[in-house]
């Protein structure tokens, strides 16, 4: 998909993308968690979540974290940063931005520097992600950290074959990830989480039809029912149960945290 492509899947999604990505009540606190400790966030953190998205995530750290500084809702899409609220919580500040646009200095941030960034599963959206990353780098206090949270390059979700191998297709390689913010001057480090879903199949259905991913915005109406009806053949269960692994891709600037 190219970026406009990219921006109107989820300005479609903007109303109903929590629904589709709760995918039970422990899924968001858990990730959430695994955020904050991977990045070891303190209240007096300068924060950014880089493609948040409705803020889904970003709630569940602030809610938690209590920030002395509002963390910061980076998103090109207007309609998902509008579902942080009007006005958003005063622990949230929506900037309509995409990473391209911090790395390369075209959108300014209200924080000099940043003791923490994070971005869940948007990196393969970037189209140069060396140099995007490394001007993300470039925002970073010393000491700061800056974190990837991305789908490994292959994953045992209950998709359909063709969706499954486009993934495989398109997605990064974590170790690539890792390499590029080496390069960028961070100490690195990549490690692996997993937590094991557990949904209903009607309601997982329902998601792919809705092109939950944005990989699935890349096969038309008709390959996406093909595609269901696949799905129900291969999972009669009721209820679909899947690991989801992510890598979590780690750099830290050298020098004193703040």
């Amino acid at each position: 998909m190219g970026r406009r492509d990219v921006r109107g899947h989820y300005d479609g999604l903007a109303a109903k993308y929590d629904e589709h990505w709760v995918y039970g009540p422990g899924y968001v606190p858990w990730m959430s968690g695994r955020i904050s400790e991977a990045l070891r966030l303190s209240p007096n953190d300068r924060i950014a979540d880089i493609g948040s998205g409705t803020g889904l995530f970003t709630r569940e750290v602030a809610g938690h974290l209590n920030p002395i500084h509002p963390i910061l809702c980076v998103d090109p899409s207007k309609a998902m940063l509008r579902e942080l609220g009007s006005p958003p919580p005063p622990t949230l500040t929506p900037v309509v931005a995409s990473a391209e646009d911090l790395a390369d200095g075209r959108v300014r941030l209200p924080y000099k520097e940043l003791d923490a960034i994070w971005l869940k599963e948007s990196v393969h959206h970037v189209t140069d992600q060396a140099s995007t990353l490394r001007g993300l780098a470039q925002l970073l206090s010393p000491g700061g950290r800056l974190l990837i949270v991305m789908l490994p390059s292959s994953i045992e979700y209950p998709l359909f074959q063709a969706a499954l191998a486009r993934f495989e297709e398109l997605q990064p390689d974590p170790a690539v990830i890792e390499g590029h913010l080496s390069r960028a001057g961070l100490e690195t480090r990549l490690d692996h989480v997993e937590h094991e879903l557990r949904i209903d199949r009607e309601r997982y259905l329902g998601m792919v039809r809705s092109r939950y991913m944005s990989l699935l915005s890349t096969f038309s109406d008709s390959e996406i029912e093909e595609g269901l009806e696949e799905m129900r053949a291969a999972h009669p269960e009721p209820v679909l149960v899947f690991p989801d692994r992510f890598a979590f891709v780690i750099g830290r600037r050298p020098g004193y945290e703040t």
